[in-house]
């Protein structure tokens, strides 16, 4: 017979055992012993020009080149009816079913810190939240992981038009008052999903801090780091964990600057988020397709040997800066000149647009490439490739890439599977 002492003994050893279990990262994707494959819905909830450069033609104004200027630029009413419409038609069910049908396992989701806080003024048009957790449901209905991804805070991270402000120079890093937002935005986000971790189960806390700038960002991005692992691993305080992953990303640093940082036994449930393109540069721009395929095998080892566990969040078969607005809207390409200061090494044409521009040879490379880089990211924990769809770059559409056979369906089926070799 169990005393009613006997039993309140009981029920503290269960709760006790309960916090014990959850403190326990319980992964719901069994990383580590299988891939991330995944890509970003790039151009939804954050804007860019270049992903729907319709979007910012249609305004008739120049000075239109970001989601900021978006807001800032025109009635407000004509700006929030057509980022509603845009909400609701760029990235639906539809879509969700197949990416899933594509047999990719992860999917990226951009958001940013106004779709929460503009408390400081900012002209920005809200609305997205309803959207994020559409998304959560999809996701979960076809058996995706959903990974939320900051993509632009208060003073911009790094002065892209992807941060949603376009500047000359980031200054998230410059004001504790940015810095504070960001964090209670990421204190929001933990919140939210942090029962949820069965289909939400990564939280990334800044995309791309300018970290090549300076030790003064790289000082800032740390701590913030460190914070956001207080903020996304305790949401219910100091006694318990929640299962949520923090996903850092490596500050364009390289893996190793990372060695030593926020490491087992102390930390627990930290992923490094790296972005790999080799467009945005001139050196870049003149490697010819061997050699981008060269590069792209010799992160192999980098890959394999990182700090903690690594994703590769970004990367694209694209091997031009082509697209139109990729810089910028109104600015040029590398690749062509037209980017100021720039050698031209080659005609635009057929390399960007649509596929149906494309010679059989150039869809040929762009598998190529697409397998030597997927096959090396998964020297890491895998892939997210940058991005679903695009208006008009069908050379960065994993959309475009399964309709015109440079992607395949199944990820696994490699027509070059030596290409590293």
């Amino acid at each position: 017979m169990v005393t009613p002492m006997g039993a309140r003994i009981l029920l503290a050893l269960l709760a006790s055992l309960l916090v014990l279990k959850v403190s326990a990262l319980d992964y719901s994707f069994p990383y580590g012993s299988q891939k991330v494959r995944g890509v970003n819905l790039g151009g939804w909830l954050v804007l860019e020009p270049w992903i729907t450069p319709s979007l910012f033609d249609n305004t008739g104004d120049d000075r239109i080149v970001d989601e900021y200027t978006f807001g800032k630029y025109q009635d407000r009413n004509t700006a929030t009816n057509t980022l509603q419409n845009h909400w609701n038609t760029w990235i639906t069910e539809t879509d969700f079913a197949a990416i899933a049908a594509a047999n990719l396992n992860h999917v990226r989701l951009p958001i940013g810190y106004w779709a929460f806080d503009v408390s400081a003024g900012e002209p920005y048009i809200q609305g997205q939240i309803p959207y994020l957790n559409k998304a959560v449901g999809w996701a979960r209905k076809y058996g995706l992981k959903l990974i939320v991804d900051l993509h632009g805070s208060p003073g911009s991270q790094n002065g892209f038009d992807n941060s949603g402000q376009k500047m000359d120079a980031p200054t998230w890093h410059t004001k504790q008052s940015h810095i504070d937002r960001t964090n209670a935005v990421i204190k929001t986000l933990a919140n939210m999903f942090k029962d949820m971790a069965d289909v939400v189960p990564v939280i990334a806390p800044l995309n791309e801090p300018a970290g090549y700038r300076g030790s003064d960002v790289l000082q800032v991005t740390r701590q913030y780091w460190y914070d956001s692992y207080g903020n996304i691993r305790y949401p219910y305080g100091s006694d318990r964990q929640s299962n949520t992953i923090v996903m850092i990303h490596d500050a364009f640093q390289g893996l190793p600057y990372w060695n030593g940082f926020m490491q087992k036994p102390d930390f627990h449930g930290v992923f490094i988020d790296t972005h790999r393109y080799q467009i945005f540069s001139t050196s870049e721009v003149q490697l010819s397709n061997s050699q981008h395929i060269q590069r792209a095998c010799g992160t192999r080892d980098e890959m394999a040997n990182a700090p903690l566990w690594v994703v590769t969040g970004e990367f694209t078969p694209a091997a031009t800066d082509c697209a139109k607005y990729l810089n910028g809207r109104g600015v040029g390409a590398r690749y062509d000149g037209t980017y100021p200061g720039a050698p031209r090494v080659g005609s635009c044409s057929g390399l960007t647009g649509r596929a149906s521009s494309f010679s059989s040879s150039y869809k040929t490379f762009l598998r190529q490439f697409w397998e030597a880089q997927i096959t090396s990211y998964e020297k890491g924990q895998g892939w997210i490739q940058w991005t679903w769809k695009a208006e008009i770059a069908d050379e960065w559409s994993y959309q475009a890439g399964l309709a015109n056979g440079w992607i395949p369906r199944d990820p696994t089926n490699l027509a070059y599977p030596n290409i590293c070799n």
